[in-house]
């Protein structure tokens, strides 16, 4: 199939659910052919959303970190693995109480829907990536789960992308919890069907309508593929065609960048 075979198909998918980092942007730079596909999605009324495994943000701070680079996007097309994270403890256990570790998105997604931040006997032990991570917290959380607390942790990525280079996420920042507690973390956040069915009911779409446009195959690609949706992998990220083979799935598409969509031709690509 050709390449404009394969673009045409993608066209007509009427619902997008669409990673950001390696997807839209890398740090504060905003990649090419981004700008163009945003303006596709809205001109040709398909139905979109940004989903992130991020749980930093709030979708106020994404829709803002968003007008800095120059794209005027509504905050309710973010969703971020902080407000699935929420959104699966109040279906578990409404007004419940969580130990937290993490930034300001998890904290203000888990006080929205009713749960207490709770220093003492928290039902939960809640870890997302942050840089306020000691071991005063680590001791902490590993004091309420061995007497009780259940682990969640808001995505299993065990890295992501920092100014300085690669960063620990919620997995490495877990990890210390599961090992001396020998407990293992439930993690809500993307390869998580969840948080993917969650973004179909968001987007009003039926799988086969909708498709999956990612940068990582363990996460983004994979979710699709778990969700039934077909999946369109960007090579703007952290994936090289030529690492393809190291995965036992595949993409149903391959592209340079997701400018390609909207018509943007990536020199040399």
């Amino acid at each position: 199939m050709t390449l404009s075979m394969d673009i045409e198909e993608i066209r007509n998918k009427q619902g997008f659910i669409v990673d950001m980092d390696g997807v839209l942007y890398h740090g504060e730079q905003l990649l090419d052919g981004a700008r163009e596909f945003v303006q596709w999605l809205e001109e040709s009324g398909k139905r979109y959303l940004f989903l992130t495994n991020a749980s930093s943000h709030t979708p106020l701070g994404l829709r803002r970190r968003m007008a800095r680079m120059g794209l005027d996007i509504d905050e309710s097309k973010f969703y971020t693995s902080a407000l699935a994270t929420a959104q699966f403890l109040d279906s578990q256990a409404p007004r419940c109480t969580a130990y937290v570790i993490g930034d300001s998105g998890l904290h203000f997604a888990l006080n929205d829907v009713g749960i207490s931040m709770n220093e003492v006997n928290p039902d939960y032990v809640v870890v997302g990536e942050t840089r306020d991570y000691n071991f005063d917290k680590i001791a902490n959380a590993i004091t309420f789960v061995s007497n009780g607390a259940r682990l969640i942790g808001a995505h299993p990525d065990m890295t992501s992308p920092g100014e300085e280079g690669i960063m620990p996420a919620a997995r490495a920042l877990i990890a210390p919890i599961e090992l001396v507690t020998e407990r293992k973390a439930y993690f809500v956040g993307k390869p998580n069907a969840l948080m993917m069915r969650t973004g179909l009911r968001m987007l009003g779409v039926h799988s086969e309508e909708a498709a999956m446009i990612g940068d990582r195959m363990d996460t983004d690609i994979i979710a699709g593929i778990e969700t039934g949706i077909e999946t369109v992998l960007v090579l703007t990220g952290v994936v090289r065609r030529s690492e393809l083979h190291r995965y036992a799935y595949n993409p149903t598409w391959v592209l340079p960048g997701v400018g390609c969509i909207a018509g943007y031709r990536y020199s040399g690509r």
